[in-house]
């Protein structure tokens, strides 16, 4: 398996080994576009890893602050009561550059970045850039990945 996910066309298109594809997603990449440099914001493109999968067996919509369930479940009452934060929900897939120099290392490591596929509200769009820099799934499609992917699974953003 592998994935690729396409910055322009805000999608994420999971292969089998005989790469066939298997599955294919609207997501959510960043607001500011594509790049590498820490605190940008920006979207990191090149090739990656599923460095880790946190979240197995929460809950839909679980909350997660710093790769750790707050215990909270989203709802829209919840996002309203909370503006402007950065909602990282039901699955993290946490990547790590590949590249020295481009991703991985000094001022653009992906991993030191925490850049994740993960979830997100239900009220954000898909399919245009809204994102802080990871990549942003619906939540029943990132845990469906997340159940058909493993840690060292290739991912390439461009």
């Amino acid at each position: 398996m592998h994935i690729n996910i396409d910055i322009t066309r805000q999608a994420l298109e999971l292969f089998a080994a005989d790469g066939a594809c298997v599955r294919r997603y609207a997501v959510s990449t960043a607001v500011k576009g594509a790049g590498e440099r820490a605190g940008s914001e920006c979207t990191p493109r090149g090739r990656h890893r599923i460095r880790a999968k946190i979240g197995a067996g929460a809950p839909l919509g679980a909350v997660f602050r710093g790769r750790r369930p707050t215990g909270e479940i989203w709802t829209p009452q919840l996002a309203a009561a909370n503006p402007g934060r950065d909602w990282i929900l039901s699955r993290i897939l946490w990547l790590c550059g590949e590249e020295s120099g481009r991703n991985r290392g000094g001022d653009v490591d992906s991993m030191r970045r925490y850049v994740y596929i993960h979830g997100v509200g239900d009220d954000l769009p898909m399919g245009k850039p809204h994102s802080h820099g990871c990549i942003n799934m619906r939540n029943r499609e990132v845990i469906e990945l997340f159940d058909l992917v493993d840690a060292g699974t290739p991912v390439n953003i461009a």
